[in-house]
């Protein structure tokens, strides 16, 4: 995984770590805090699939330019 990669995996780790850390330091009952934690955990769930959905679609472009580049030199030495 390169840094960038890294980065962003530790910044959702923290993420999700202090949102379960400052909701069960809340003082609301254990139902409220079950509810909090998760909602908390879906739409976590939801931004780390966009985030997956975004690089997929990232990835799908850079293969397609280096595709196109390959096909391109293929046909210059042709």
């Amino acid at each position: 995984m390169k840094s960038t990669g890294k980065i962003l995996a530790a910044v959702l780790a923290g993420a999700a770590i202090g949102a379960v850390v400052g909701i069960l330091l809340a003082p609301d009952k254990g139902s409220e805090t079950r509810k909090k934690i998760s909602e908390e955990g879906k739409r976590l769930a939801d931004d780390v699939k966009d985030k997956f959905r975004k690089g997929k679609e990232k990835l799908n472009g850079l293969k397609e330019d280096f595709e196109r580049t390959v096909k391109e030199k293929v046909d210059e030495f042709a």
